[in-house]
């Protein structure tokens, strides 16, 4: 569905002639149920006689996260209707980003069929107000005969007092083009998976890559084949619609390092023969959204001209069950030429990968960063918000608190050598699982580091649970494909073409 368009503007919310405001509120640290009123929002509230915290309050307003409350405006402004969206309780230097773009998005999900807004939560954070109304207001309706509602059509936002006009338009394109990508992703997840799979699938990233501006090279099955790609296609020989592996590079000005991206593309993924339980297998079309957030993040580094060299390694496969699916006990020759003992047929996103992965360190890049669904064992040690980061210590570090620093959330996780062992294998150099469950997440890690070129800083991206969200929205986050990590990665860019 078509997504808002925002513009900045320097006309304040009380003279907006607009259909609604959209205002923060801040819940308080020491009066259960006190509320007030979050920056930007001082001219409606003195249109309101410097009463509307009270009035809110009156309503049931507490300002708690992810709280909205709609009250009319009784003409004391031009906009009919005040969305005040909860920013939960602050700390000493104000609301952070993360609370400004959870606010924006349940304002923007909670003004769907409103023709236009203007928010001031943009005066607090511009980034995060952008970014949170772009995302709160996705919905995801291509295969529905009745889309209910349309997106609010038009959002000004109110330019900060900080800062010049340029540096507002700069984090203003800036911003949209990271929801745009974010969309993207959301976008390829939702799909359903008879229409996602790995040729179309190959063929829409193409299509992006090009319109990009990207060098694009897609191999089918007999390439593939040639190319001894014997993980990618060991996967995808169980089903009729055979494997694809696209590369997408991008040269940006100056670049000064060599970034590689590879993203797990099981269209959907049935365990194969190890066949997973029925219940909640109809998730497992998202198990390509780590390939998802590295397609939509190829299309983003040519819109911002990151000064960087990269390229995208993303293999494609769909893992079925059938008279020609690989089985438990065979044994992989990988692209490289490492042998894989298969033990699981449900370990196969670490196959594909691992194929991917060597293939991309033949590039000599300085970093690799790669992003896959990978196990079950991410929820069971983070949750299904959180994603797991490993990989080589300073970078994998360096990753998690950029995780964080955006909202996506990520916690460094261990490659413990004593694991190693258990993926020894009686007839192949390495198998794909440890027999065992304990420390699956991180087994996977150590697993797919076999495969990663020495003097590459890598970082491995668990997105298992944080990939999709099967309940209800929450602040930004639509229920379905959630687009993370394309935030952390697009932030992780920026951060080494600044830094190295």
């Amino acid at each position: 569905m078509t997504a808002p368009k925002l513009s900045l503007t320097t006309t304040t919310a009380d003279e907006a002639t607009v259909d609604a405001v959209v205002i923060g509120t801040v819940q308080s640290d020491s009066d259960p149920g006190g509320v007030t009123l979050a920056p930007g929002s001082e001219r409606v509230d003195a249109a309101f006689g410097g009463n509307l915290a009270e009035i809110l309050r009156t309503v049931g307003a507490t300002g708690k996260q992810d709280e909205v409350v709609k009250i009319p405006s009784m003409g004391k402004i031009k906009a009919g209707l005040v969305v005040a969206a909860g920013l939960g309780k602050a700390g000493d230097g104000g609301p952070a980003a993360e609370q400004v773009r959870r606010a924006s998005g349940v304002a923007a999900r909670a003004l769907a069929g409103t023709r236009r807004a203007v928010t001031t939560l943009s005066t607090v954070d511009l980034q995060a107000a952008v970014e949170g109304t772009l995302l709160g207001a996705y919905r995801f309706t291509e295969y529905r005969s009745e889309k209910g509602d349309a997106p609010v059509e038009r959002v000004d936002v109110e330019s900060p007092a900080e800062g010049t006009a340029k540096e507002h338009r700069t984090a203003l394109k800036t911003a949209t083009a990271i929801a745009e990508a974010v969309r993207t992703a959301r976008d390829f997840i939702n799909t359903p998976p008879n229409d996602l799979y790995p040729a179309s699938f190959a063929d829409r990233a193409a299509a992006l890559g090009r319109d990009a501006g990207l060098e694009v090279e897609v191999l089918d099955e007999k390439a593939l084949r040639k190319g001894g790609y014997g993980g990618v296609l060991g996967v995808g020989m169980g089903s009729t619609r055979p494997p694809r592996l696209v590369r997408l590079s991008y040269q940006g000005p100056k670049a000064r390092k060599k970034v590689a991206l590879v993203g797990k593309g099981i269209t959907f993924d049935t365990g194969g023969i190890s066949i997973k339980p029925a219940a909640t297998m109809d998730e497992m079309t998202s198990d390509m959204s780590g390939a998802a957030a590295v397609v939509a993040i190829m299309v983003l580094a040519s819109k911002l001209k990151y000064p960087l060299s990269l390229t995208a390694t993303v293999p494609m496969a769909e893992n079925m069950p059938s008279g020609s699916a690989y089985r438990p006990g065979d044994v992989l020759t990988m692209y490289g030429g490492k042998t894989v003992e298969v033990l699981n047929t449900d370990a196969e996103g670490r196959l594909i990968l691992a194929d991917a992965i060597v293939r991309a360190c033949e590039d000599g890049p300085d970093y690799l960063i790669d992003i896959a669904t990978l196990t079950g064992a991410q929820m069971v040690a983070l949750g299904r918000r959180t994603p797991g980061i490993m990989g080589t210590d300073e970078f994998r570090d360096r990753t998690a608190e950029i995780a964080r620093s955006t909202g996506e959330g990520g916690w460094p996780m261990p490659l413990p050598d004593e694991l190693r062992g258990d993926l020894d294998s009686k007839l192949a150099d390495i198998a794909n699982v440890t027999g065992h469950r304990w420390g699956g997440m991180l087994a996977a890690g150590i697993f797919l580091r076999e495969f990663v070129a020495e003097n590459v800083q890598w970082a491995h991206i668990d997105i298992a649970g944080p990939a999709f969200n099967p309940a209800a929205p929450w602040g930004y986050t639509a229920k379905g494909g959630t687009g993370v990590p394309v935030r952390t990665v697009a932030a992780l860019l920026s951060d080494i073409a600044d830094n190295g």
